[in-house]
């Protein structure tokens, strides 16, 4: 489902432990994830909530590296909590945790700016190579996945949504649609480099163009964008 096969090649190697939090309304899960993470020198778990509100509370003390986000919760879900954490500078990543596959409020989370989603069935390793995958800076959620939650879930606002990415899109270079659509294709930097005949750090450099004139902050919601402009 979700790619987490590792941080992408030449990423640098982190010199402390990965800052995880973790927030669910079960504390069976808590300690389950925080009986997971005890394992692994390179994770510590820093900080814990039981709901939304907890959680905003807790990254804004704690500023965790990586957050792994429960949705349905009592108090304030992870949906809101998502968004309220990751509109703020320099926030800390966010995986969101969940039981469906094709749960309609996972395709809310992303746009909200979750960086991905995990099935609180993955295996141990998955999850803890998630992990280190978000830290280092990569999506963990190909657009295919993103193409099957779009496909899935019924969108009374699709219209309307579709006009705004059309209207995005069309204030992009020619050269920034290129890149645009080949994040939306599920490429890395240096795939995409290769294909457009690019530097990998011009690369970078039209990718973090492309999330300050779109607004966003992650490669998924720059998926999402070109999926809802219908470009893929």
């Amino acid at each position: 489902m979700a790619d987490v096969s590792g941080p992408p090649a030449g990423s640098e190697p982190r010199r402390r432990p990965i800052r995880l939090a973790v927030v669910d309304d079960d504390p069976l899960v808590r300690a389950g994830l925080r009986i997971l993470v005890g394992g692994s020198p390179d994770i510590e778990v820093v900080a814990e909530a039981a709901d939304g509100a907890q959680a905003v509370s807790m990254a804004q003390a704690h500023w965790p590296d990586v957050i792994l986000m429960d949705v349905r919760m009592p108090r304030l879900d992870g949906l809101v909590a998502t968004r309220r954490i990751r509109s703020r500078p320099g926030a800390p990543e966010i995986i969101v945790l969940t039981t469906f596959n094709a749960d309609e409020y996972v395709l809310d989370a992303l746009r909200g700016g979750a960086c991905g989603f995990l099935l609180k069935d993955t295996p141990p390793r998955e999850i803890l190579a998630a992990v280190r995958t978000v830290a280092a800076g990569a999506a963990i959620l190909s657009p295919a996945v993103v193409r099957r939650l779009i496909d899935h879930v019924a969108d009374p606002v699709a219209g309307s949504r579709r006009a705004r990415a059309r209207d995005q899109v069309a204030a992009l270079t020619e050269r920034e649609r290129d890149v645009a659509v080949r994040v939306g294709q599920g490429l890395s930097n240096a795939e995409i480099a290769a294909t457009l005949g690019l530097g990998v750090p011009t690369v970078k450099g039209h990718v973090s163009r492309l999330l300050a004139k779109l607004g966003l902050n992650n490669r998924v919601q720059i998926a999402l964008v070109v999926h809802d402009a219908e470009l893929l």
